[in-house]
């Protein structure tokens, strides 16, 4: 695997907006998403310090990951789309409480998250698929490569 960019994923750093009250952030806008990715659902899931989730790919989903705390997650990329000109690609990247990203996944690039810091951090994800399909009655489109022993895919 080499270390750079992958073709299709699209990294975005959120602005904070910050005062007296608090913080706000936009997480995403109708206007700046490609069609391809527009969300059709959304969940939070809260991960605990140390804790990985993934790697595992989509055939038919993208992920729009949110990160913005109140952790700090690594995140990690591969390129496992054959026709893809950075196939074999990986990427390693920080974000949450003290870079707020967004990071939209095509279908077949592999990822994984682990939250490297002391404290439960939320990721926020609005997928461009239903989890299960409509009514929840198709087959999960995951292909899980976590509990593969001799997976490629190894978090650091």
């Amino acid at each position: 695997m080499k270390d750079s960019e992958i073709e299709g994923v699209i990294i975005k750093e959120l602005s904070k907006h910050q005062d007296s009250r608090g913080w706000l952030t936009e997480l995403f806008r109708n206007d700046e998403i490609p069609q391809q990715f527009m969300p059709l659902m959304a969940y939070i899931s809260q991960t605990e310090p140390g804790v990985a989730r993934g790697p595992h790919e989509h055939k038919h989903q993208a992920d729009f990951f949110c990160f913005v705390g109140p952790s700090t997650f690594r995140i990690y990329l591969w390129d496992s789309r054959r026709s893809s000109p950075t196939f074999g690609n990986k990427m390693v990247l920080e974000a949450g409480e003290n870079k707020f990203l967004s990071i939209i996944v095509p279908s077949g690039v592999v990822h994984a998250y682990k939250n490297v810091g002391t404290k439960p951090g939320w990721v926020l994800n609005f997928p461009n698929k239903l989890y299960a399909g409509y009514g929840r009655k198709e087959p999960v489109d995951e292909i899980r490569h976590e509990n593969d022993p001799n997976s490629i895919y190894k978090l650091d």
